[in-house]
């Protein structure tokens, strides 16, 4: 392939993933945006539509064969994780490790580490559904974001404990989003109401989000920043290690 075809193959992608974050977005976002309750739907059929577009590129990325390994044993260790806080009110294990590793290798693979962990854990717990496209967007982000924080030689574990805070909130805020137009019937005050003005549905929600974040995104935020404090020095020196032997000399990317 020529310099120049290059280039725009890597720009393709570059705008695809774009694409694929704008209408992922507005598969969470369609309820302050749509006038009337049937345009919902398009937005259901669109999200899963831009994750298959996302899993197409990923399978054309340009990772070679260390960090594609890395990348693999990452996603099925933080896969296995899921699982073992099933049942408790927000505590999940698997957000520590992905910030940590998301922190270590950069951004394109903190994104990539996290689409794939999520993906993989459906596999192992049986959940799939009309929620999966949702929960991969919003770990691919949380990813992203980590990844994204600025490499302090100090206080990094104090960086990733605040961090994983606000980072386990969005994740939080996120799925009640996508939950909330659904929950409720039509006539409480915590309702999604269509054709409503903007600042009416966000009131509804923002009201909702909090009612419920004192039963799964408070502790999932809190578990997550005490996981962090308490082994992830021990974790962020076993990865920091790992890249370094491994020769990773620049961030991991896929475009």
């Amino acid at each position: 392939m020529k310099t120049g075809e290059i280039f725009r193959f890597r720009k393709f992608k570059a705008l695809a993933l774009v694409a694929t974050s704008i209408i992922s977005a507005l598969g969470f976002f369609w309820p302050f945006i749509s006038d009337e309750n049937r345009s919902s739907f398009f937005f259901w059929l669109a999200t899963p539509l831009a994750l298959l577009l996302l899993l197409s590129l990923i399978g054309q990325a340009n990772l070679d064969a260390k960090s594609l390994a890395l990348l693999a044993v990452l996603s099925a260790i933080i896969a296995a994780l899921r699982p073992l806080g099933a049942g408790a009110a927000g505590i999940e294990p698997m957000w520590f490790l992905l910030i940590l590793a998301s922190y270590v290798f950069g951004a394109s693979f903190g994104f990539l580490l996290g689409v794939q962990s999520m993906l993989l854990s459906a596999f192992l717990t049986g959940g799939f559904g009309p929620w999966l496209p949702y929960q991969v967007f919003a770990a691919g982000w949380i990813g992203l974001i980590a990844g994204s924080l600025p490499k302090f030689k100090r206080f990094q574990i104090q960086l990733l404990a605040l961090a994983s805070l606000l980072l386990a909130e969005f994740f939080g805020f996120l799925m009640d989003l996508q939950f909330w137009p659904w929950a409720f019937g039509p006539k409480t005050q915590l309702s999604y109401v269509p054709g409503a003005a903007v600042v009416e549905n966000f009131e509804r929600f923002i009201t909702y989000h909090f009612a419920s974040s004192m039963a799964w995104n408070v502790p999932r935020a809190i578990f997550t920043a005490l996981l962090i404090l308490a082994i992830g020095p021990g974790v962020l020196k076993t990865l920091q290690r790992a890249a370094r032997k491994a020769s990773f000399a620049s961030e991991i990317k896929f475009t």
